[in-house]
């Protein structure tokens, strides 16, 4: 998980959600020298920071072998011991972030452990006969949007400019259909200044779109030219 204190500076946290406890290490690789980084006992429903490393150098981190024995004072089933290989890249970090309960905040994650497969033969014979679901209702947008790629993605510094610029677009459409499907009298959506290409990939949806009455710039003096508010029929 990032530091906001510390810009670029990623925490990683060894998050041990089992009944045992962890003899745990996590040791790097780079050009086949290893190198021991964290060794320790996790008790049970508790969390660790074994490393943390600056994002901008993504390209030059180590590989991470995380291994871990469990530990259980009463009687259970035998569990074998806890290999794992990993390189982080960009796409490791590409999707939204999880709360963490035992973190008590919001972080990327990734399973180092195989959940048990259980099949509960009930549940598999109802959902054969299960009805299909309906549709779900679209959520009533604010009256406010903010399209600023860092408020839509906590990934946006691996993403190209045409993949920020379609994901800022979907949210804009989404948030359009939406506030038409709820007979809203205008939105507003907030695109920043920037050099003008999210502003204009917006208005031509918006200038030939048939429930749209017109548009024009929002609360100059609050937005300045970054806003742009759309008036529906």
């Amino acid at each position: 998980m990032p530091d906001a204190s510390k810009g670029s500076v990623v925490y990683f946290y060894l998050v041990n959600e089992s009944s045992y406890q962890l003899l745990a290490t996590l040791s790097t690789e780079k050009e086949t020298r290893i190198k021991g980084s964290y060794a320790g006992i996790i008790a049970p429903k508790a969390v660790v920071k074994i490393y943390s490393a600056s994002l901008t150098e993504l390209s030059n981190w180590p590989r991470f072998k995380i291994q871990a024995l469990y530990y259980s004072g009463l009687e259970s089933n035998s569990k074998d011991p806890l290999n794992y290989d990993i390189k982080f890249s960009a796409k490791n970090f590409s999707g939204a972030k999880k709360m963490v309960p035992l973190l008590k905040q919001q972080a990327w994650t990734t399973q180092i452990d195989e959940e048990e497969l259980i099949i509960d033969a009930q549940k598999l014979k109802e959902s054969f006969f299960k009805p299909a679901q309906e549709k779900k209702e679209i959520e009533k947008p604010g009256k406010e949007i903010d399209l600023h790629i860092e408020k839509l993605r906590d990934d946006h510094q691996f993403l190209s400019n045409t993949e920020m610029l379609n994901i800022q677009l979907e949210v804009f459409q989404k948030a359009l259909d939406a506030a038409i499907v709820h007979k809203l009298p205008s939105i507003i959506f907030i695109h920043g200044v920037g050099n003008g290409t999210l502003k204009y990939e917006m208005q031509k949806i918006i200038g030939k779109h048939q429930q749209v009455k017109t548009f024009m710039d929002a609360y100059k003096e609050k937005f300045g030219y970054g806003a742009t508010e759309v008036f529906l029929k």
